[in-house]
């Protein structure tokens, strides 16, 4: 399904019970309030897409890519997305809990001020991704390249820290209380404070 350049189409799928975007190209494609309750793709691409209202809950997402997508006011409950790509790609007041992120690429992605509590992210390419405000209590965040993201007054409140890069983390404007973190990245943001780390 894809459209004339530059021209976004409006999608006239609403209910995907019969729809299968695995191994489907969608291209400037609007997809506004449709249901991919339970949908497993694999594969699927969409380009520039946007999806708004689109409820994403349950459905399984492998080795499929939403490039320069922009996502408003989803819900991706209970989401999986595996060695996925999401370059570029934009969230707005989206709903996330028990999302699941393992692997795939995010760099560039924009969630600021999003509500990631509880949510798993683990070996996720996050670069220069903005993470500006975001909450995200007692999730896992492990193994992520977040190298060049941005950070500041993100809340880690109980977050699972462990393997990610935090060279691009303030201390001094993010919240950590109870966040959990592994030796070497204590001695990063140990550094970042100004501290003199030494054996």
């Amino acid at each position: 399904m894809a459209a004339r350049p530059g021209v976004p189409t409006e999608s006239t799928i609403r209910d995907w019970d019969d729809a299968d975007p695995s191994g489907q190209t969608y291209q400037r494609v609007q997809f506004i309030d449709s249901d991919l309750t339970e949908v497993e793709n694999r594969g699927g691409i969409f380009e520039e897409c946007t999806f708004r209202g689109v409820r994403f809950n349950a459905s399984t997402h492998t080795d499929a890519a939403f490039v320069n997508c922009t996502f408003v006011r989803c819900s991706l409950f209970d989401t999986t997305f595996t060695r996925c790509k999401l370059v570029g790609s934009y969230f707005d007041d989206c709903t996330y809990n028990l999302l699941k992120v393992n692997g795939g690429d995010w760099s560039f992605a924009g969630l600021p001020g999003e509500d990631l509590k509880g949510t798993e992210f683990t070996g996720v390419k996050l670069r220069e991704s903005d993470l500006t405000g975001i909450r995200a209590g007692k999730a896992v965040l492990r193994d992520l390249d977040l190298s060049g993201a941005s950070l500041q007054r993100a809340d880690f409140t109980g977050a699972d820290l462990r393997g990610s890069d935090l060279s691009t983390l303030d201390p001094l404007t993010v919240v950590l209380k109870d966040a959990r973190i592994d030796v070497t990245q204590a001695m990063v943001i140990a550094a970042s404070l100004g501290l003199d780390v030494r054996p």
